[in-house]
């Protein structure tokens, strides 16, 4: 499942941030979306990349236009995305019985890497869901090796829940209150 569904009008006004714009994708992200799922340093940790060929093939027109995907803009260019999508009940890690929390996800590309956009980006999209949806948790899994996400995930408030083997590695699941700080 994919999207947060009718939580609120979609897409939201862009969200503003110090120095990013969080807003809905539009044709000009185009390129970024390919570079981001073809690059094999971004696709490290997420099933590594996919062939540029078969992405300009297959990425449509306006890549990524559904609810609870941000793309985070800097002066005017896509430099990474953040989603937030409900956790597939078939996958292991819940915090609520009948499943389906809301589950924070974020790409950028390797020149906006180490520069703060990353926990600016999450942190902004973060409050919007917390102002939409109060009181709703949110999860976050990344595999243990990844140690820019797991950093991120604390520096976010996310506190972990679980460990368990998925996509042959070790994952880590966490949570965040909206109640947590944000950064």
């Amino acid at each position: 499942m994919t999207g947060l569904g009718p939580v609120a009008a979609w897409p939201p006004a862009p969200i503003r941030t110090e120095r990013l714009v969080l807003r809905e994708s539009e044709a000009r992200d185009r390129a970024a979306f390919i570079e981001l799922f073809s690059s094999p340093e971004v696709r490290t940790y997420l099933g590594g990349p996919r062939p540029r060929e078969e992405l300009e093939r297959a990425v449509p027109e306006v890549p990524g236009r559904r609810p609870g995907l941000f793309v985070a803009d800097l002066d005017g260019a896509m430099i990474g995305m953040v989603a937030l999508d409900r956790r597939e009940a078939e996958r292991p890690g819940h915090v609520r019985p009948d499943a389906g929390e809301a589950e924070l996800g974020y790409t950028f590309l390797p020149e906006a890497w180490g520069r703060g956009y990353a926990v600016e980006a999450c942190a902004a999209a973060l409050g919007w869901l917390a102002h939409v949806l109060p009181g709703e948790p949110v999860v976050l899994c990344t595999q243990t090796a990844n140690e820019r996400s797991m950093r991120l995930a604390a520096r976010l408030g996310f506190t972990e829940v679980d460990r368990f083997e998925e996509y042959g590695a070790e994952q880590w699941f966490g949570v965040r209150t909206s109640a947590a700080p944000s950064c």
